[in-house]
């Protein structure tokens, strides 16, 4: 199971029927959205939503994307996505991880570069860890 002093974030989701593939589990590509909606869900959780961060002029974008897959999920599994979030000079980093429930079977473990838009251009992205700095303690 997630370990609760590990990550920073949890969010609990359901596969839906339309996300499987012929062979009746989660097409790989789905499991990047489930990834991306738990980072989007985190910073709106922190207090600062990806639309706010556009209308300040800051776009966060995916640089990296390192996935293992682990085990498959299947059409109604529940399962819980966790994150943890730290910093390496100018880029951000999501250590992400699903896990099935109710057995906590881990079904993949990933690690998201972010880097900042500011304005428009590549930025050191201090403005976010300001705002996301009891995270990147």
């Amino acid at each position: 199971m997630a370990d609760k002093t590990t990550y920073h974030f949890e969010l609990e989701m359901k596969v839906r029927d339309y996300e499987v593939d012929y062979e009746g589990i989660v097409n790989n590509a789905v499991y990047l959205n489930y990834m991306e909606h738990t980072r989007h869900e985190f910073c709106e959780n922190a207090g600062l939503s990806f639309a706010k961060m556009h209308e300040s002029g800051i776009d966060p974008v995916l640089r990296r994307a390192e996935v293992d897959y682990i085990h498959p999920l299947r059409s109604g599994d529940r399962f819980i996505s966790c994150l943890k979030m730290t910093r390496e000079g100018a880029r951000f980093i999501f250590v992400q991880a699903i896990y099935r429930l109710p057995d906590h079977q881990q079904i993949l473990r990933a690690r998201i570069t972010v880097a900042s838009l500011e304005h428009g251009k590549v930025g050191r992205g201090d403005a976010l860890a300001e705002v996301f700095a009891d995270y990147l303690k």
